[in-house]
């Protein structure tokens, strides 16, 4: 007899969100919100006002020792010597092959009066467990510690062009000298918080990790001055049309950063040694044999994940996302093809229920907010 899959687990906004009417499903491990009004409605309302966004479930970790960063620098391929305290650098965990482990988003808080540096990592709810174990085994525990707040802090997204007007009111920090990847450790409602401007929709917004009580009254009084609360719906659709990419689906173990187009995230000038390093110099040196490409849909058909991707009747890659784009009105998708498929303006196939139908290799991302 199977054992019984544990409970999935909920996270300390689940009250508030139930009484907003969100509708919940299961998602690594956990109970989230899948939609509240409507995806179609979550979607506008980011793209043209502000969303409210319950992201609880990612993995919260803090680093605490003098050689924090130092010993990050070989588990990533960034230069983590870029940073000065106040940014972040998204970036990728690799394996011996130049494999993602996971993607991720290290935040430098700097030093403490001991002269401790402080970082704040933000890793994938799927990926948590394992990522703190992969970590945490390549760290020297005497000199730096691992703190995990996974379970103890809350973290709400306030996503779209209004997003800054809305929180200013309830926060110390002013937002508008956080500059885009820059993060505070500020107070909020009288208590400490985390603030970052960062997101996954593709849209100016903030990350904001509380502990719980205050998560809650922060959640409620958006809601009450008009910010619609989003689901995972949503968010899927809006990273979509941002082409950011999603662990599990767009980038695995089985992918590299140059094949996810993730390039910009390996730094050329970084002298310390990282896990995978020879993997990648060996893809810059030799090539890759396919990357991520954005398809636009000829037609109403959608592709979907998995589906397989042909040229002249061989099948060369497969979808890894896709979706209708709900702010520019036809189906957009992220699929692996070989590179020489992988020039813009390539026409594919895409097998959907037995039948094939036409995309082309196009520009990503698919959307890009105006900075005006």
């Amino acid at each position: 007899m199977l054992p019984t899959p544990p409970a999935p687990l909920s996270t300390p906004l689940h009250s508030v969100c139930s009484e907003a009417g969100a509708k919940f499903t299961p998602f690594s491990g956990w109970l989230m919100p899948v939609q509240f009004a409507g995806i179609r409605q979550e979607h506008e309302a980011v793209r043209t006002a502000a969303g409210l966004f319950d992201i609880s479930h990612m993995g919260k970790f803090v680093l605490q020792g003098k050689e924090a960063i130092a010993q990050l620098q070989t588990l990533v391929p960034s230069n983590l010597d870029r940073l000065t305290p106040g940014q972040a650098q998204y970036t990728v965990l690799l394996d011996e092959t130049g494999g993602i482990l996971d993607d991720l988003i290290i935040y430098d808080c700097g030093r403490d009066p001991s002269g401790d540096q402080r970082v704040v990592l933000i890793v994938n709810a799927g990926t948590c467990d394992a990522d703190r174990a992969w970590i945490k085994s390549h760290l020297d525990l005497e000199t730096v510690t691992l703190t995990d707040l996974t379970h103890s802090h809350v973290l709400i997204a306030i996503q779209g062009p209004q997003a800054a007007a809305q929180l200013q009111p309830l926060i110390t920090a002013d937002l508008s000298e956080i500059p885009t990847f820059g993060h505070r450790e500020t107070t909020l409602f009288g208590q400490p918080a985390f603030v970052a401007r960062t997101g996954y929709t593709g849209e100016d917004g903030f990350e904001v990790m509380v502990e719980p009580p205050v998560g809650k009254l922060l959640w409620l009084s958006l809601c009450e001055a008009g910010v619609s609360p989003c689901g995972l719906g949503a968010r899927d659709t809006l990273r979509l049309e941002a082409a950011m990419a999603l662990y599990g689906s767009d980038i695995d173990r089985t992918t590299s950063p140059l094949e996810a187009g993730l390039t910009w995230v390996v730094h050329r000038d970084k002298s310390v040694d990282y896990i995978g390093r020879s993997a990648i110099e060996a893809q810059q040196r030799e090539g890759i044999p396919r990357r991520l490409v954005g398809l636009q849909m000829q037609g109403r058909h959608i592709a979907r994940h998995g589906y397989p991707v042909i040229v002249d009747g061989v099948t060369v890659g497969a979808i890894t996302s896709g979706a209708p784009s709900q702010t520019l009105g036809y189906p957009i998708a992220l699929a692996y093809v070989p590179l020489e498929l992988a020039k813009l303006g390539t026409v594919v196939d895409v097998e959907i229920r037995g039948k094939t139908h036409p995309a082309i290799v196009v520009k990503k991302p698919f959307y890009r907010r105006s900075e005006t």
